[in-house]
C-alpha cells in the first residue's frame, strides 16, 4: 500500500487542474484528448457518488486504512495484512490451496523417509494462527531436527545430515514440479538452503553439486512412493494428526523399497 485510495484524476490532475488540461487540449485542436479528460473525471465521480460517498468521507475512509496498515506493519510486522491476503487467496483458489499441501505432502512425506520426524504442519496463515498463535507464520511443516541444529551451531555439519536437510528442502517444490510441470513455491526453502551451503563455506560449485544429488534422490523418493504422498496430502488437506499420517505412510510402503 502506498497510502493513496480511492479514484485516480487522469494524468495526476484534480478537478481543480482540469480546465486549463481541457483548454490546452481544445487549443491544440485535440477535441478527442478534451473530452477523455472530461469523461474519466466524471465517470470517476459518477462512481463514488454511486455510492454515496463524499469527498470527505473518501479522506477519512484513506486515513483509517493507511492508520491500520501503519499499525500492522509496526506492531504485527505485515503480519494481518498476510493474514487476510493468504486467507483470501486459499478461500477462492481452490488450485492454490492444493498445490499448497501438496507441497506440504511432499516435505512431510521425504522428511519421514529420510529419518527426521515432522513435528507439526499447517495449510494457511489462519491454519498457524488457529494452532500456533502466530501471525506470522504460513503453511509449513515443523521437524524434530534438534540434532540437525546441534550440528549448525557447532560449524560442523556432517555429509549425512547435509543430505537430509536438502532433501527435505527441495521436496516441496519437486513435488510441484512432477504434479504440475512447475513450482510456484519453495522460494524461502531454496533461500533456506543456500543460506545453510554458504555457512558451511560452499563454492557455487560444490553447491551445485550438492543440490543436483539432493534433487534427484528426492524426486527419486517421490516418483517410487507417490501414491503414499497422495494419501499424506489427503490427511493434510483434513486437518488429520502427525500420528495419522505417519501411519498412512507406513501402511502405504513396503519395507523392502527403503
Amino acid at each position: 500500500l502506498n497510502g493513496r485510495f480511492g479514484f485516480d484524476a487522469p494524468r495526476g490532475c484534480g478537478p481543480g487542474q482540469l480546465k486549463p488540461k481541457v483548454d490546452k487540449e481544445l487549443a491544440k485542436g485535440d477535441d478527442r484528448a478534451a473530452l477523455a479528460l472530461v469523461k474519466d473525471l466524471q465517470g470517476g465521480l459518477a462512481a463514488w457518488n454511486a455510492f454515496a460517498i463524499s469527498p470527505q468521507q473518501i479522506f477519512y475512509i484513506s486515513l483509517g486504512l493507511l492508520f491500520l496498515w501503519t499499525l500492522d506493519a509496526v506492531s504485527f510486522g505485515g503480519g494481518i495484512g498476510s493474514l487476510v491476503v493468504d486467507t483470501i487467496v486459499h478461500s477462492f483458489s481452490q488450485k492454490y490451496h492444493n498445490r499448497v499441501i501438496q507441497h506440504e505432502a511432499g516435505h512431510f512425506l521425504i522428511a519421514y523417509l529420510v529419518g527426521i520426524l515432522p513435528r507439526g504442519y499447517t495449510n494457511s496463515s489462519l491454519d498457524a494462527l488457529q494452532k500456533e498463535g502466530s501471525l506470522n507464520i504460513q503453511a509449513g511443516t515443523a521437524f524434530a531436527d534438534f540434532e540437525f541444529q546441534e550440528e549448525v551451531n557447532s560449524g560442523k555439519v556432517s555429509a549425512t545430515t547435509l543430505n537430509k536437510f536438502s532433501c527435505i528442502a527441495l521436496a516441496g517444490m519437486s513435488t510441484e514440479y512432477l504434479i504440475y510441470g512447475f513450482s510456484e513455491g519453495g522460494l524461502d526453502d531454496i533461500r533456506k538452503l543456500d543460506l545453510l551451503l554458504k555457512g558451511l563455506g560452499f563454492t557455487q560449485k560444490k553447491s551445485d553439486t550438492q543440490v543436483r544429488w539432493s534433487l534427484l534422490n528426492t524426486v527419486l523418493l517421490l516418483q517410487m512412493h507417490e501414491a503414499a504422498r497422495a494419501k499424506v496430502a489427503e490427511a493434510l488437506s483434513m486437518g488429520k494428526s502427525v500420528g495419522s499420517c505417519i501411519d498412512i505412510i507406513e501402511n502405504s510402503i513396503n519395507v523392502s523399497d527403503l
